[in-house]
């Protein structure tokens, strides 16, 4: 609102006043033919205000003090940014390096578990053997000391006249004809008997020892990965503090840059940073009834096949998988969460996936959600560093909608994403957030995609 002037003013001072309205009035009109042609039916902001000449040459002279500042402000932003973002992956890393060695641990387990299975069946084995060995070495004393009586070897007749049974009788024609040639060659009998039930409890012995061995060692290496989750973690806490402090450099940044902009360019300065925030407003809208469309698209396709099942039936094809995965966008993420069948409830890492809940939340993680959208076509382990070498491995050129993107270096991945065409791609990223569609991001991307359809 203009404030009227006293008639005690000079014409300078009106002229000055004719000149003001003039320019807010061709600001107003210029604003508003930039909020009708946006058509968003934003709330107009308050008009900036218009400053005298002198006021202008005074706010470039602060602009051009405060250059050198704002640059080098500009310059510790992206900076905290790149350390945030290395922290980041630092902690996903050492997350999946954890999953991996649980997951080596089970296998590891289920491996002694049978081992010590066999073992049991072998003892079994054994067990039994010493049994028949010590039956033949009665059988071998009785007729020993029987022929020692007759003087001779024991006739046929009499073993058959002293059988309790047939099954006794036969036993003992078979001693008779073991026996009939040699003394000698029966305790040989004997003693393979007894070197063959040595060998099978050596065997057996062995072969849990292997198995306790390999458990001992997937016991040691989950040790190895909790210890460095647990030093990346406190790695993070210690820098939790630096990042609050570089947040507020960041936004100290942005009012000083505005400030700056708004003295030294006036209305236009104005006018730019709204239609800066206008674009990214604009994006933010797109990107929102995007994702709006997807969800609409997902309760229509229910409504079309009759209210059935919430989720797609898991099939075989590019299709099948991708509209699998579409299917839980907004879906929480949930560390260790996520199966064949859907979002399961997400598991304790002892770090970030706590300090979010995630073991309280039901989701997917990034390996997850592969798991679920690929459940018709092939099983895969929960660990985007195995998921990386279950199929056909691809150059990013040559990638194409279902193909599985990874993020890492050889050997130590940390995220998995499905690809979906045009630049596109669908994830469930990190503890915090939810399943969604976003562009794919380049920086640190392997430089192979995996395929596992065509």
């Amino acid at each position: 609102m203009r404030v009227r002037r006293g008639r005690s003013g000079t014409a300078g001072a009106l002229v000055r006043g004719a000149g003001a309205r003039r320019g807010l009035t061709v600001a107003a009109v210029a604003l508003a033919a930039l909020l009708g042609a946006t058509g968003t039916g934003l709330a107009v902001p308050p008009p900036p205000p218009n400053p005298s000449d002198s006021a202008i040459d005074s706010a470039k002279g602060d602009a051009s003090a405060k250059a050198g500042e704002v640059g080098r402000l500009t310059n510790q932003l992206a900076q905290a940014e790149q350390k945030l973002s290395a922290l980041q992956d630092d902690v996903e890393l050492k997350q999946e390096q954890a999953m991996k060695a649980l997951v080596d641990l089970q296998t590891a387990q289920d491996e002694a578990t049978r081992a010590q299975n066999d073992a049991t069946s072998a003892r079994q084995e054994a067990d039994a053997a010493a049994g028949a060995i010590e039956k033949a070495r009665q059988d071998a004393k009785k007729f020993a000391a029987a022929s020692f009586e007759q003087g001779s070897t024991i006739g046929s007749i009499s073993a058959y006249l002293t059988s309790d049974s047939p099954k006794d009788l036969l036993a003992r024609a078979q001693l008779l004809n073991a026996i009939g040639g040699s003394r000698l060659n029966a305790m040989d009998r004997l003693q393979q008997a007894q070197t063959d039930k040595a060998n099978k409890d050596s065997a057996a012995r062995k072969a849990l020892e292997l198995a306790q061995e390999k458990q001992d060692a997937a016991t040691r290496a989950k040790g190895v990965a909790d210890a460095a989750q647990s030093a990346a973690v406190s790695a993070q806490q210690a820098q939790a503090a630096q990042n609050t402090q570089l947040e507020a450099n960041k936004n100290s940044v942005e009012q000083q840059l505005y400030a700056a902009q708004a003295k030294v360019n006036g209305l236009q300065g104005q006018r730019q940073r709204y239609q800066d925030w206008l674009a990214q407003k604009q994006r933010e809208d797109e990107e929102r009834a995007r994702q709006a469309a997807l969800r609409a698209s997902a309760a229509n396709n229910d409504d079309d096949n009759g209210g059935g099942s919430p989720s797609p039936a898991a099939g075989g094809s590019i299709e099948d998988v991708i509209a699998r995965a579409l299917s839980k966008v907004g879906m929480p993420y949930a560390w260790g969460g996520g199966n064949g069948s859907g979002p399961t409830r997400g598991i304790r890492d002892g770090g970030v996936a706590d300090q979010y809940g995630d073991y309280r939340k039901i989701g997917f993680d990034c390996s997850g959600l592969m798991i679920y959208a690929f459940a018709g076509v092939q099983g895969l382990p929960h660990y985007s560093g195995y998921q990386y070498t279950a199929g056909r491995q691809v150059p990013l050129s040559q990638m194409r909608r279902g193909d599985m993107l990874f993020w890492g270096y050889p050997g130590n991945i940390h995220h998995v994403a499905l690809y979906l065409g045009n630049g596109q791609m669908v994830e469930a990223p990190q503890s915090g957030s939810y399943v969604r569609v976003v562009p794919v991001r380049y920086g640190g991307i392997m430089p192979y995609a995996t395929r596992l359809i065509g």
